[in-house]
């Protein structure tokens, strides 16, 4: 597999470090980065264990992000595969959260505080409480309304988003920045199987694609509220694109050769971040973007500027 990292600072991340406290869950991980991608039941006859102890050990390991499934169809049914998603994992010591705490500024963009916009059909969007306006008017978007949103999704476009360059005005440098969110590819319905590239782009320069693999609506997102139907998106993956002086990486995998010199930030008293599908994309699958009240993190577009 490509060679990717993972650091976690002691006493953060718990859910990372329980899943690596069980023998058979680092054995899954030490199989996956050898092999590659596994179905469940190649996992338990290689490492000859229970079926079940497998499939709890990699629901554990998804749960950390330290594993990445999707289904594809098999010839009876559908089958799970599994790949690491890091080939190393670091656990460091060096300083405590509130020394990091200092030297790290973060943002919280609500989903439906976008500044700009062009969407197509299909489109939509929506708070905890019902949807917001017509569905698949493009026009829409515009709407003060749009502020109450928890999620938003479109077949093509983008929509845009402007962040404060806190680091500018506190007179500090920035080291890297990094931008999380929970995403997944839009399809009329849900579809586990209908991969989008989905681009980033900061200060008007694409920094890299993820292609989400699907749209997900086999179980309710831990915070998708009770009234969205569930024949509707439900939950997505948390992204982050990471860019530094040595380039931008999406989970820690190399996307592009973006760095932080390349986004004038110094110049701009705000950084502009542009989630949406690139006219040249392979995939057009759209994209649902998972804000506060929904999906399986509950969480609007986080930035951290590293300083």
């Amino acid at each position: 597999m490509e060679r990717s990292f993972l650091t976690i600072a002691a006493g953060e991340n718990n859910d990372a470090l329980r899943a690596l406290s069980a023998p058979a869950r680092v054995e899954i991980l030490r199989l996956l980065c050898a092999k590659g991608p596994m179905n469940i039941n190649d996992i338990a006859r290689t490492l000859s264990l229970p079926q079940s102890t497998v499939a709890t050990g990699i629901q554990i390991l998804e749960d950390a992000r330290l594993v990445d499934s999707q289904l594809t169809k098999a010839r009876k049914g559908n089958q799970k595969i599994c790949s690491a998603i890091y080939s190393e994992i670091l656990i460091s010591f060096e300083e405590s959260a509130a020394q990091r705490a200092n030297n790290i500024i973060e943002v919280e963009m609500p989903v439906g505080l976008y500044t700009s916009c062009d969407v197509h059909a299909p489109c939509g969007l929506c708070s905890t409480e019902s949807v917001i306006g017509p569905l698949d008017v493009p026009d829409y978007f515009l709407d003060p309304q749009r502020m109450q949103a928890g999620l938003v999704w479109f077949g093509r476009g983008y929509v845009e988003y402007k962040f404060p360059n806190n680091a500018k005005v506190l007179n500090k440098d920035i080291r890297a920045i990094e931008f999380s969110l929970e995403l997944s590819s839009e399809v009329p319905g849900t579809n586990p199987d209908w991969p989008s590239d989905i681009t980033l782009w900061v200060n008007g320069m694409a920094i890299g694609t993820w292609t989400s693999p699907g749209d997900y609506g086999d179980k309710r997102g831990a915070f998708t509220p009770a009234w969205w139907k569930l024949e509707g998106s439900q939950y997505g993956m948390m992204k982050t694109w990471r860019i530094s002086t040595r380039g931008t990486f999406i989970d820690g995998v190399a996307a592009s050769n973006v760095t932080l010199s390349d986004l004038a930030l110094a110049q701009h008293s705000s950084i502009r971040l542009r989630v949406g599908i690139a006219e040249n994309a392979g995939h057009t699958g759209g994209v649902n973007i998972f804000g506060r009240g929904f999906g399986n993190h509950g969480r609007d577009i986080i930035m951290r500027l590293h300083v």
